[in-house]
């Protein structure tokens, strides 16, 4: 039954991305954000309703690909569950304004985006806020790697010009303020996609491109650590 849940709510997100391409809409690039443009757009956002939330995800057939409460049914995309509704409201408005399209396969969220009002975008948010952080998992690491990748990510590496990860996402990876994302239970395959886009110049929709900054400075073995660690973080402070 689940496999077929999925198969036609896959089939609903293609069949809801041709119609919107039939619509003509046209990317375009916004000015890349400033501390002062981004703080003023996230005061400027609506209040969102959870419910409201809900019933989007689920009439946009979200769950397709990040599963029925934001949770992600494979390594392939992103959870969603427990982010602060400023870092899914952000994200949602760089699709729509094509300040974040790094690879073919952001095209369904761009198309998706592009649709969505602002309020929608605070109704989305909300409910993925609403729900509790990704449960860790399993990480795989040896003893020495799961060390260097909790130095990395507590005490940072001056050597390399590395802060703390915890300085921005929290200690427990729970996420920072605003627009900061968490960190803790993600997809460690989507982490490390992530963290090589910022590196090596494919993604560039922070904020005075301070993740690209910081990714720089990573190996791949450093961010394939990191990735595996923050994957089998319990980030919900809640409890």
């Amino acid at each position: 039954m689940k496999k077929t849940f999925v198969s036609m709510a896959a089939l609903g997100v293609m069949a809801f991305s041709s119609a919107t391409l039939a619509a003509g809409h046209e990317r375009t690039q916004a000015e890349p954000w400033t501390p002062a443009t981004l703080s003023s757009t996230l005061q400027g956002m609506p209040e969102g309703d959870i419910q409201r939330g809900k019933e989007l995800h689920n009439d946009m057939f979200c769950a397709s690909c990040h599963g029925v409460a934001g949770e992600a049914l494979t390594h392939n995309w992103p959870a969603l569950n427990g982010q602060r509704a400023e870092y899914t409201y952000k994200m949602l408005l760089d699709y729509q304004d094509g300040r974040r399209h790094e690879d073919s396969r952001a095209d369904i969220m761009v198309k998706v985006a592009q649709k969505l009002t602002k309020e929608q975008m605070a109704d989305l948010a909300m409910f993925y806020a609403a729900q509790d952080l990704p449960k860790p998992r399993e990480h795989g690491l040896s003893d020495e790697e799961f060390k260097r990748a909790d130095r990395i990510a507590r005490q940072g590496d001056p050597t390399r010009l590395l802060t703390p990860c915890a300085a921005c996402h929290g200690v427990k990876g729970e996420g920072g303020i605003n627009e900061t994302p968490a960190l803790a239970g993600q997809q460690p395959d989507y982490f490390i996609r992530t963290m090589s886009a910022y590196r090596d110049g494919q993604r560039d929709n922070d904020v005075n491109k301070g993740m690209s900054q910081f990714a720089k400075h990573l190996s791949d073995d450093d961010i394939r650590l990191l990735a595996y660690y923050y994957g089998s973080i319990d980030g919900n402070t809640k409890k």
